[in-house]
């Protein structure tokens, strides 16, 4: 089931929250935690209903591993806890190993070897990359005694918690079960329902209205790269720019829809985030996109190769090898693993960049702001070409297209433009056409609309809209604009979301899957 979905929004959210609100009030606080685990379960089988079984039992060996992990730290043994460790890592990993990457691996070695071995066709499960992550997770925080659970049915809301369970974000157990113990959990409240419900709509306007309506222009380009055929600079660059933006929206709609439904249950989720294309570095990127998966890469892979604890040499090597991870962890294919390749190499540079330049670095002039958002947007944008095409042909004839200039310019012009082929520049049989310049330009000024507005999380800064907003907030310390654009449940704003809604929910009719359930 999808968020974007008038079954979801018209009969499993209110149906969802009511009997969830009624049981947690006037019975036991165990019965609607009961209901909403069924409920979740529910939503994820609508898609599937095999892939319940997989799941469940993705849960329950999960669950008793930590037991014996959580039983074993108590006795003061240290190689029991660890060995469960390993063991559960190890089952997450073949699990999402054999689902996600069998077929891709065993093309390699056909392609490589010349074998002609097969699988039959394995169908992705929905949400496996996310919910075997946070299960990771959880079986390694409980090894360092930093949570533990007992309580079956609390696991089980833990992993299946339909806000997060599809696509994020990635929750630590420690986050989110003891907001269910909070009796006002289960109690609705003006505050809760109407921020919750805020932010899930503008999640649900980014996605319906802005995301799906910029593919109609990013998929026709990319559709003609994987046939070879020549694309021109104007096509190429509205088609880099609108994936971008259209990859932006449709993710961080998701996630402010998840952070807005939870919120809606009195729950707060972790930001996922925050403006990332206002990044003046790739770090910078990195901590503000998909945030709850870069912390995961942190924590549980890059620290444990040695971080940077073992001189820089080994920490570039590290830092490689997270990001090829991290590529290799969004989709089976060759072109994922050169998508985190290249990020690697941002970083690499971005960190040598502070320590050998030989000019002050300090980015704190709105000049120096603009020129450092501008060259990371322009790189990130340039690497997700590798994210979005479906093989390397098509990553070459985008990046050829770069610099394919329409011939018809040499008509408008004159020949005084061929000195841009000593560049790098060429001219092809294409025309700019007036839709592709008005496109162009139309998406230039939508970036620099996202260099200015606020957030989601600014926007509702004044009702703590999620888990983490203080510290992130805090972090990265861009509280800048008008305080007049702060939102408050009043007549103006009703107006506002309201308009935003309506135009949502009538561009409903055409229902497309959100970007980041592939992975």
């Amino acid at each position: 089931m999808l968020f974007n979905s008038y079954e979801f929004i018209v009969l499993f959210l209110p149906i969802s929250l009511i009997i969830f609100f009624v049981l947690g009030r006037y019975y036991s606080n165990h019965y609607a935690i009961f209901w909403l685990v069924a409920t979740s379960l529910f939503f994820y089988g609508w898609w599937n209903p095999n892939y319940l079984i997989l799941i469940c039992l993705s849960i329950i060996i999960n669950y008793i591993i930590g037991l014996l992990i959580t039983r074993y730290n108590g006795l003061g043994s240290n190689n029991k806890p660890l060995f469960f460790v390993v063991l559960g890592v190890s089952f997450n990993l073949l699990l999402l190993g054999y689902f996600k990457y069998s077929n891709f691996f065993l093309n390699t070695i056909n392609y490589t070897v010349g074998f002609d071995w097969n699988l039959h066709n394995v169908l992705l499960p929905i949400g496996i990359s996310f919910f075997t992550f946070q299960q990771i997770a959880y079986l390694v925080d409980t090894k360092t005694n930093k949570t533990s659970e007992h309580n079956f049915l609390h696991y089980s809301l833990f992993v299946v918690f339909f806000p997060q369970l599809i696509a994020g974000p990635i929750v630590h157990h420690r986050q989110m079960l003891p907001q269910f113990t909070n009796r006002e959990t289960y109690s609705p409240t003006f505050q809760n329902i109407s921020v919750g419900s805020t932010i899930f709509i503008i999640g649900l306007f980014k996605k319906v209205v802005i995301a799906d309506n910029i593919a109609v222009y990013v998929n026709p380009v990319f559709d003609m790269a994987e046939t070879g055929q020549a694309i021109n600079f104007f096509q190429t660059w509205t088609a880099t720019l609108g994936y971008s933006l259209q990859l932006y929206f449709d993710f961080s709609g998701y996630s402010d829809m998840a952070i807005g439904l939870a919120r809606l249950f009195g729950v707060k989720l972790p930001i996922n985030f925050y403006s990332p294309y206002k990044a003046t570095s790739i770090i910078d990127f990195w901590q503000r996109w998909h945030m709850t998966l870069s912390r995961f890469l942190r924590d549980y892979v890059y620290i444990p190769l040695g971080g940077n604890r073992k001189g820089p040499r080994r920490r570039y090597i590290n830092l490689m090898l997270t990001m090829v991870i991290g590529g290799l962890w969004h989709g089976a294919a060759w072109t994922f693993v050169a998508w985190g390749a290249l990020h690697g190499v941002f970083i690499i540079i971005n960190h040598l960049w502070t320590k050998i330049a030989l000019f002050p670095t300090n980015i704190n002039r709105w000049w120096s702001v603009l020129m450092a958002r501008m060259i990371t947007f322009l790189l990130v944008s340039i690497a997700w070409i590798l994210f979005r095409a479906e093989s390397f042909v098509g990553v070459a004839e985008i990046y050829k297209g770069m610099f394919n200039l329409p011939i018809s310019l040499l008509d408008k012009f004159g020949d005084s433009l061929l000195i841009l082929n000593d560049i790098g520049f060429s001219f092809i049989d294409s025309d700019v056409g007036l839709l592709n310049g008005i496109n162009f330009l139309f998406l230039v000024v939508a970036v620099i609309a996202l260099w200015i507005l606020p957030n989601t999380q600014e926007l509702m800064s004044n009702y703590d809209p999620a888990y983490d907003y203080q510290e992130k907030n805090k972090m990265f310390n861009q509280f800048t604009f008008i305080k007049k654009l702060l939102w408050y449940p009043n007549v103006a704003w009703s107006l506002y979301i309201s308009i935003l809604f309506i135009c949502s929910f009538l561009s409903l009719t055409q229902v497309s899957e959100f970007l980041y359930f592939q992975f």
